[in-house]
């Protein structure tokens, strides 16, 4: 992977983290059309570029990452909630982290979870009228661990983390802003355990058999640590831009542009894997 392409795979983890269209599909998407060679750098690359994008919501909410903690005993009611709905991401990352990994190769699942995920985003909020959750003290902790149940399915590429957690709070009744919101800061957590994950516990064997850390394979080549360094910034000031992007959209226009986009999407991919152009 050479600069050039570490930064178009950057500006579109940035452009696509927080909103409803998949940020990994996309990213793969992007491999593909690139041809990025599919070895271990790449799939780790794909997963630590969310370093950055961690740090935009960290940055762009930082008073309600400290107020809780100025707060004492009950504001760390938030933390707890993050906690709980963090939960079922752990540990079915951890059971299901090969299977995970062998789908990071196979864009023709993308184009279909993007087909099908657009069709829900067009009548997200037909589905769920009722909502009246709209800040965190009213957020039960059964409704945050719920939330966190429905994040799991962006396990499956494509489908979206942020359209999941979005979608699984509004079920919860949280309204389609706080929705948001929580699944931005819901994203800090889940994404730097993944990428703790994959930097410092995870085994990767590369081709000659040598098994390595992620963050061994990074220091290990030079092109591999400038990629990884300048992806992180690149994706840091794009999601930052995103963000502020989305949460005013969102709440002028709703979900139905980003279903129809993802709908646009996948028929196009699809058409491109029927044609032979991508396989």
């Amino acid at each position: 992977m050479n600069t050039f392409e570490s930064v178009v795979i950057a500006i579109v983890e940035g452009l696509t983290e927080y909103l409803p269209v998949s940020s990994t599909g996309h990213m793969i998407i992007a491999e593909k059309l690139l041809g990025v060679d599919p070895n271990n750098f790449t799939k780790l690359f794909t997963v630590s570029i969310q370093l950055g994008a961690i740090f935009s919501v960290i940055v762009l909410y930082w008073k309600k990452w400290i107020a809780p903690l100025k707060a004492g005993k009950q504001g760390l009611d938030f933390f707890v909630k993050l906690g709980i709905a963090v939960l079922p991401a752990l540990i079915l990352g951890k059971l299901f982290d090969d299977a995970i990994d062998a789908m990071l190769e196979n864009a023709f699942t993308v184009s279909i979870t993007l087909f099908v995920g657009g069709f829900l985003l067009l009548f997200i909020d037909r589905f769920f009228k009722e909502t009246s959750i709209e800040k965190q003290e009213q957020l039960a902790y059964a409704s945050a661990f719920k939330i966190g149940l429905w994040q799991c399915l962006a396990m499956i590429p494509g489908m979206s983390r942020s359209a999941a957690s979005i979608i699984g709070g509004m079920q919860q009744k949280l309204t389609r802003s706080f929705a948001a919101e929580f699944s931005f800061f819901l994203a800090v957590p889940t994404m730097a355990a993944a990428t703790g994950y994959s930097l410092i516990l995870k085994d990767w064997t590369e081709g000659n058999g040598v098994v390595m850390k992620g963050y061994e394979i990074i220091l290990h080549n030079s092109d591999y640590l400038k990629a990884f360094l300048i992806g992180n910034i690149v994706a840091f000031v794009v999601a930052m831009l995103a963000i502020k992007f989305f949460i005013g959209f969102l709440q002028k226009h709703g979900f139905k542009l980003f279903g129809w986009y993802r709908i646009a999407v996948g028929a196009v991919l699809l058409i491109l894997f029927a044609t032979g152009y991508l396989k």
